[in-house]
């Protein structure tokens, strides 16, 4: 029989890891209210040590091993935030511990991982892939596998989230709770806590649209397995939950929610824009559910969202940001046809100028096929204010005889 994670068994694990671990900010942002309608707070994981909320459950985990288990060292699989967890409370306690990540994870979490002094393994184009590889170790080396979110200590360790959410003065009149779900342990923790001591808190779990395990499994009653899919989230990128987590959820989780790629680009965007902080894609998850009205019935009530990291790659970064630009109208690609003769480019532009809009860049197309004989196709990449201007742009580029396509439209 499996152990058991209560709001009890969460205090305890709180008395042990709360003198080593943040108790990160939490703090209410006035323009996000505007925007998404509700009083909008924020729990600022992404202020931990190693950038996550994992060294909560990593540091409860490593404290419950023996002094034999101590002596062997540990490993275990992760897409970047449960390594360096691991790796940041393994050093400080004197413990060995060796790393297996997918191949393709963010060179700032593979650096910082090194950094603390754990030995990483890249292997695996996955968490499922790097997991497996993880089991062969473990078999070879003796070494004692700390589970990102298949553990009842490590869930305890997260839980510990929904305390400081409740004892915080802003937190204690909160309506709903919205939390990143990857492997589930994370909202299993805080939902544990939070439906066991104050259950007429909703809580919300946000997934990832091309990664939604937990949501296909909460709706089938069973642990289903997703093949694999770009995602943007990499830290929620898991294609299978855990049994235990999935229980949770149907017991306390009051719903499951769904953002795209592009709302995740510009909820990252905003929040760097807005409140000056860098988050990941997982941790903008839940932003992005709020601004892209996700989540019935909060209007005016008091909602919190879990920023569960903010370990990002920065040459990511600028991608994601002029992702979400695009996606909120302020960039914007326009592709139309010009004559091929002098004076042409400049006629175009002068749209451009007329309605304050800032070129970026122009490409020509001179060997495209797609443009008839005599003419040009051009892209033209420009600053906008909003959707609404780019559609003024089209209507000036037709009414002066251009017909122009967006490409990469928002919403």
């Amino acid at each position: 029989m499996k152990r058991a994670v209560t709001a009890k068994s969460i205090r305890a694990a709180y008395a042990e890891i709360s003198p080593q671990v943040l108790n990160t900010p939490l703090i209410g942002s006035a323009t996000f209210s505007d925007m998404c309608g509700c009083r909008t707070l924020f729990k600022l994981e992404n202020l931990q040590m190693t950038g996550s909320f994992k060294e909560r459950g990593a540091l409860n985990r490593l404290l419950q091993l023996s002094d034999e288990e101590r002596g062997r060292g540990v490993i275990a699989a992760s897409a970047g935030n449960h390594a360096q967890a691991v790796a940041y409370h393994a050093r400080r306690l004197g413990i060995s511990a060796k790393i297996v990540m997918p191949v393709h994870s963010p060179l700032v979490k593979i650096r910082s991982t090194e950094h603390w002094g754990a030995e990483v393994v890249l292997k695996g184009n996955n968490f499922d892939e790097a997991f497996a590889y993880s089991q062969d170790i473990v078999s070879d080396e003796n070494r004692t596998y700390i589970h990102p979110f298949d553990d009842p200590k490590v869930i305890e360790g997260q839980g510990t989230l929904g305390i400081e959410i409740l004892e915080d003065k802003l937190g204690k009149d909160v309506d709903a709770i919205l939390v990143p779900v990857g492997g589930g342990g994370l909202i299993s923790g805080i939902a544990t806590y939070i439906k066991e001591t104050r259950p007429e808190i909703k809580v919300i779990g946000v997934e990832e649209a091309s990664c939604n395990s937990m949501s296909q499994a909460r709706e089938l009653h069973k642990v289903v397995k997703l093949s694999p899919a770009p995602i943007i989230a990499d830290g929620i990128a898991v294609r299978k939950v855990a049994r235990r987590n999935l229980n949770t959820v149907l017991r306390y989780v009051d719903d499951m929610v769904t953002v795209s790629t592009d709302e995740i680009a510009n909820a990252i965007m905003l929040m760097l824009e807005i409140e000056k902080l860098v988050i990941e894609g997982a941790a903008a998850v839940t932003l992005a559910a709020l601004l892209n009205g996700r989540v019935d019935g909060i209007g005016g009530k008091t909602v919190l969202s879990v920023l569960s990291g903010g370990n990002i790659d920065v040459n990511l970064l600028s991608k994601i940001i002029n992702r979400g630009l695009a996606f909120d109208g302020r960039v914007a690609q326009l592709d139309t046809t010009i004559r091929d003769e002098p004076g042409a480019l400049e006629k175009l532009l002068g749209i451009f100028r007329e309605q304050g809009a800032n070129v970026l860049e122009i490409q020509h197309h001179r060997f495209s096929s797609s443009a008839p004989i005599g003419q040009i196709r051009v892209s033209v990449t420009a600053e906008t204010r909003n959707q609404e201007h780019i559609d003024e742009i089209q209507t000036m580029l037709a009414q002066r005889g251009y017909a122009s396509r967006q490409v990469g439209a928002g919403p």
